[in-house]
C-alpha cells in the first residue's frame, strides 16, 4: 500500500512538472541590438559625435595656443634669468594640467549625457520587450548574449515590429 502511495506521489509530482514545463514559454533577445537599431540611439549617437567634435575643437584650439607658448618661451629661454625660465617652466606646467583637465571634464560631461539620454531609450525597449512577451504568451525573455544554447524564440523581429523598426 506504501509503495502504491509513493508511486502515485511520484506520477502526481511528474504530471505537475510536465504541465508546468508545458506552460513555460521561453524567448530571447539581443538588447543590445534592439537598442542599437532604435532611432533614438542613432540620433543620440550622432549628437555625442557633434559634442565631442566641439570639445575637441576647443581642447585642440587650447593645446595649440600652449604648444605656440611653449616655443616662444623656449626661443627665449636663453635671454631669460633662471628665475624668470622657472616661472615660465612651472606657469606652462600648470597650462598643461589644466588641458588636461579640460579634457577629463570633456570626457566625463560626455559620458553622462550619454547614461541620461539612454535611460528613456532602455525604458522604451524594456517596455516594448514587456508588450511583446505579455501579448505572446512568454513566461520569460532572456538576454541573448548570455546564453550558451538558444532554443527559445528570437523575440527581436517581434520588438523591432512593435517599435516600427524596419
Amino acid at each position: 500500500m506504501k509503495k502504491f502511495r509513493i508511486l502515485v506521489l511520484i506520477a502526481v509530482v511528474a504530471v505537475g512538472f510536465n504541465t508546468l514545463q508545458a506552460q513555460t514559454k521561453v524567448g530571447h533577445i539581443s538588447t543590445d541590438l534592439l537598442i542599437s537599431l532604435m532611432p533614438e540611439t542613432k540620433a543620440l549617437n550622432a549628437e555625442l559625435e557633434k559634442l565631442g567634435k566641439t570639445y575637441e575643437a576647443e581642447l585642440k584650439a587650447e593645446n595649440d595656443k600652449l604648444e605656440a607658448k611653449l616655443k616662444r618661451y623656449d626661443a627665449e629661454a636663453a635671454s631669460q634669468t633662471d628665475e624668470v625660465n622657472k616661472q615660465r617652466s612651472v606657469e606652462v606646467q600648470q597650462d598643461q594640467q589644466k588641458l588636461y583637465q579640460s579634457s577629463q571634464i570633456a570626457r566625463e560631461e560626455i559620458g553622462k549625457k550619454r547614461d541620461e539620454k539612454l535611460k528613456p531609450i532602455f525604458e522604451k525597449a524594456k517596455a516594448a520587450i514587456n508588450e511583446v512577451a505579455n501579448s505572446n504568451g512568454y513566461t520569460y525573455i532572456l538576454e541573448a548574449s548570455t546564453l550558451v544554447v538558444a532554443n527559445g524564440t528570437d523575440i527581436l523581429p517581434l520588438v523591432k515590429a512593435k517599435l516600427g523598426i524596419q
